[in-house]
C-alpha cells in the first residue's frame, strides 16, 4: 500500500493565537438567523434553503461555491463552516490579530452551518475558524475544510484565495472524450512532483508548478505518454506521506505555488496534447490537530467508533461514509478538481480498504456490517453515488479503482451492480509478473503458470496494468535492480518487462524512473538520477519506452480491443520448458480489409536464443519485425529476424501457416503482416 504509516499526528501549533489573549463572548443565547453577504444584500455565496437541503441530505456536489472562504465582488470575505456540534464559532486571522471574540459566526438555519461577512479580510488573508464545543472546555483552531489555499507546511493556517484563470486548453477540453476511451491508447506516466527533478540552484530544491510545466509537458511527448498521473498534490501536513495523508481536499499543495500555478501546469501538459491524471485520497486522513479530525469537538467527518473510524495502520482517521454531509463534502472535492482545474481522470487510493471493514484488522478490532459481513456497505454506496455523479456530470473523463482484491464488477456500471468506476489496477498482473522477472531464467519453467494466469480474468474488468512507486520503496528497490541476473541480464529483462507491460490488454502506467532504468530506490526528497541518461544502457531503455508508447498508439491491435475479450488469442501458452509465450493482439477489421488487423508477440524468457522456432500464423505472406528488445540500439545483443519472416505452408497452432522465428535471449518480439507492396 502507499506511504501512510507515517503520518504526522502531533498537533501543529501556531503562535497567533497567542498574539492577543482570547475573548470568547458567552454563546449560549446566540440568536440563529439566516446571514446573507455583506450589509444583507444577497450573493452568490448565500446558502439558500435549497442549499441546505441538498447538504444535509448528502447530494449537494458543488458545496466549495458555498462554504470555505470567498471573496465578495464588492469587498469583504464571506466565511462560512460546517461545526454541528459547536457552540461558539468565529473566524480568526491576520485582519483581527487573531481575536477569537472580534467576528462571530451566525448559524445558518439548522443545517449546521455557520456564516460571517468579514469586510476588512481580503485576498491572500490568513484565517482559521475558532470552535469553541458544546463538550464542556473543549476549544480548537482549524483550517478551513473548503480552503482554495492553505499556508506552506509546517505553518497550518488557511489563505483567502480567488481561482480566476484565463485558460487556453480548449481545444483538449473539447476532444479529450474519444482519447480516454476504453478503445483508445492510453499510456500514462506516474510521477511525484517534488522529487521527478530538482532546481540546479538553491540547493537543489523542487521546480514550482511553472518551473515543471514545460519540462515535463516535452518530456512526456518525447517519451509519447498520453497521460501524466500525478501523486496526491492535495494540500498534506507531511512530506514523506507522498501527499496520501491529505487535510486539504480543495487546494493544490502550496509547496510548488498557488492554485494558478498548478493551473498553469494543467494548462501546459493540454495544449501539449498530454492528459492529466489526479491521485485522489478519499479514503482516510490524518488526525493533525488543524486538519478535519474531531472537527467540532465531535468525530464529524471521520466515524466515531474507533473500529471504524481509525485505521490501525496508517494512523489515519476514516471518512464516515455513512454520513449525507460526508459524502456531500468529498463528492464536491472530485467535482473541484475535474471543474476547476480541467483534471482528466481520478485514480482513487486505497479502494479495498474502503471497501472492507476488517481491512489491516485483526479479530475484534471490527464491526460487522447489519447483515453479519465484512463489507462495507456504506462506503460501497458512497462509491457508486461518487461514480454515478462524476459520468453523468462528465462523461469524457475517468475514475480509476486502485483496489487489490477480487471483488467483483469494480469497472462496471452502477446501475447493475458494479462499482461503476471506469477503470481498475490490475495487481494480480503486476504481482505475478515482477515475482516471474525476479526469477532466475533457468527457475522460470517452474513458474510459467506467471505469465499465463492473468488470462483466467483479464477482461473481467477494464483493466490498467500498474508498474506504481509502491513497487520501488520500502526496500523493494528499482523495477531494474529487482530483475534477475548479472548487470547485463538486468536490462535485458527491464526490457522484457516492459514489452510484457506495453503488449498485454490493459492500460499502461510506469512510475517515474522506470522508463531509462533508475538503479536506486525511489526517495521523495531527492531528484531522479537523470545523470543516468547520459550512458548508453539507460539511454536504450528509454528509447525501448519510446517505441513501445508509438506502437502501442500507432497499431490499433495493441489497443483498439484492451477491455475486450477478442482482442487477445493464445499461440503458445504451455511451453514451460523453454520459457516462451507466445500471443496475437486483435483490432477490428480495418475499411476494406477481410482480416483483422492483428500484431504477433513472441517472448523468449530465457538467456538462450531459439533459432527455428515455429509459430502459427492467421494469414499474410510475410510478417515483419516491428519492435525487438534485443536490438543493439536498446542495449540488445543484436539478435533478431532481419527484418522479418515468410510464411509457410505448414500447420502449427491450430493455424494452417506458421513462421519460423529467430527468438533472442531475453527477449521479445513483436510482427504484423507485411503490408502489399504499392503498384
Amino acid at each position: 500500500m502507499n506511504q501512510k504509516s507515517f503520518s504526522e499526528t502531533t498537533p501543529i501549533g501556531t503562535t497567533r493565537t497567542e498574539m492577543k489573549p482570547a475573548s470568547i463572548p458567552a454563546t449560549s443565547d446566540q440568536p440563529a438567523c439566516t446571514v446573507l453577504s455583506g450589509q444583507g444584500l444577497a450573493s452568490e455565496f448565500d446558502l439558500t434553503a435549497d442549499d441546505q437541503f441538498l447538504f444535509n441530505e448528502g447530494t449537494h456536489y458543488r458545496l466549495h461555491r458555498k462554504l470555505g472562504a470567498h471573496v465578495l465582488p464588492n469587498g469583504g470575505v464571506r466565511f462560512a463552516v460546517w461545526a454541528p456540534n459547536a457552540r461558539y464559532v468565529s473566524v480568526v486571522g491576520d485582519f483581527n490579530y487573531w481575536d477569537r471574540g472580534a467576528n462571530p459566526m451566525q448559524p445558518v438555519g439548522s443545517s449546521g452551518i455557520w456564516s460571517v461577512t468579514v469586510p476588512q479580510a481580503a485576498e491572500g488573508t490568513v484565517y482559521k475558524f475558532h470552535i469553541a464545543s458544546n463538550i464542556a472546555g473543549y476549544t480548537v483552531d482549524k483550517a478551513d475544510p473548503f480552503g482554495f489555499m492553505h499556508e506552506t507546511p509546517p505553518k497550518t493556517g488557511s489563505v483567502v484565495r480567488t481561482l480566476g484563470y484565463q485558460w487556453n486548453d480548449a481545444s483538449w477540453m473539447r476532444d479529450r472524450g474519444p482519447k480516454q476511451q476504453h478503445t483508445s491508447p492510453m499510456s500514462v506516466y506516474e510521477l511525484h512532483l517534488g522529487s521527478w527533478m530538482h532546481s540546479t540552484e538553491n540547493g537543489g530544491r523542487p521546480l514550482t508548478y511553472r518551473e515543471v510545466a514545460p519540462k515535463l509537458a516535452e518530456y512526456a511527448n518525447t517519451m509519447g505518454f498520453t497521460h501524466i498521473e500525478l501523486m496526491p498534490i492535495l494540500e498534506h501536513p507531511y512530506a514523506p506521506s507522498w501527499g496520501y495523508q491529505c487535510t486539504g481536499f480543495f487546494a493544490p499543495t502550496s509547496r510548488f505555488g498557488t492554485p494558478q500555478d498548478f493551473m498553469f501546469l494543467v494548462d501546459t501538459l493540454h495544449q501539449a496534447g498530454i492528459g492529466v491524471i489526479l491521485d485522489w485520497v478519499p479514503s482516510h486522513f490524518p488526525t493533525d490537530q488543524h486538519g478535519p479530525a474531531f472537527f467540532d469537538g465531535t468525530h464529524l467527518f471521520e466515524h466515531e467508533d474507533k473500529r471504524q473510524g481509525f485505521h490501525p495502520q496508517w494512523t489515519s482517521a476514516i471518512f464516515n461514509y455513512g454520513r449525507h454531509e460526508v459524502r456531500a463534502f468529498l463528492i464536491s472535492s472530485a467535482m473541484h478538481w475535474l471543474e476547476t482545474f480541467h483534471i482528466d481522470a481520478l485514480r482513487v487510493d486505497a479502494v479495498a480498504s474502503m471497501l472492507y471493514l476488517d481491512y489491516g484488522r485483526e479479530d475484534g478490532e471490527w464491526i460487522p456490517n447489519r447483515y453479519g459481513g465484512k463489507e462495507n456497505i456504506q462506503a460501497i454506496e458512497f462509491l457508486r453515488q461518487f461514480n454515478t455523479e462524476v459520468y453523468r456530470t462528465f462523461p469524457d473523463v475517468q475514475t480509476i479503482a486502485e483496489e487489490s482484491t477480487a471483488w467483483p464488477m469494480v469497472s462496471r456500471p452502477a446501475y447493475i451492480g458494479g462499482l461503476g468506476f471506469g477503470m481498475k489496477w490490475d495487481m494480480g498482473w503486476m504481482h505475478d509478473t515482477l515475482r516471474y522477472f525476479m526469477k532466475e531464467p533457468v527457475h522460470r519453467r517452474f513458474h510459467h503458470n506467471d505469465q499465463t494466469f492473468r488470462a483466467l480474468y483479464m477482461f473481467n474488468e477494464n483493466f490498467m496494468l500498474p508498474l506504481s512507486h509502491d513497487e520501488v520503496v520500502h526496500g523493494k528497490c528499482s523495477l531494474l535492480t529487482r530483475m534477475a541476473g548479472d548487470v547485463w541480464q538486468k536490462f535485458a529483462n527491464l526490457r522484457l518487462l516492459l514489452a510484457n507491460q506495453w503488449t498485454h490488454p490493459g492500460k499502461k502506467l510506469l512510475f517515474m524512473g522506470g522508463e531509462f532504468g533508475q538503479w536506486d530506490e525511489w526517495n521523495f526528497a531527492t531528484s531522479l538520477d537523470w545523470h543516468l541518461t547520459e550512458h548508453e544502457p539507460h539511454k536504450g531503455i528509454q528509447r525501448l519506452v519510446q517505441d513501445l508508447n508509438r506502437l502501442y498508439r500507432e497499431r490499433a491491435a495493441l489497443h483498439q480491443r484492451d477491455c475486450e475479450p477478442g482482442g487477445f488469442e493464445w499461440v503458445e501458452a504451455s511451453d514451460a520448458d523453454q520459457s516462451v509465450v507466445a500471443f496475437l493482439r486483435k483490432a477490428a477489421p480495418g475499411p476494406g480489409s477481410p482480416h483483422e488487423d492483428v500484431a504477433m508477440i513472441v517472448f523468449n524468457n530465457t538467456t538462450v536464443p531459439r533459432y527455428g522456432y515455429r509459430v502459427g500464423v492467421p494469414h499474410g505472406h510475410r510478417w515483419d519485425e516491428l519492435l525487438n528488445t534485443d536490438a543493439a540500439r536498446y542495449g540488445g545483443s543484436g539478435v533478431g529476424n532481419l527484418g522479418g519472416v515468410n510464411v509457410d505452408n505448414i500447420k502449427s497452432h491450430h493455424f494452417a501457416t506458421s513462421i519460423a522465428l529467430t527468438l533472442p535471449p531475453l527477449g521479445a518480439i513483436i510482427l504484423a503482416p507485411a503490408l502489399p507492396k504499392p503498384q
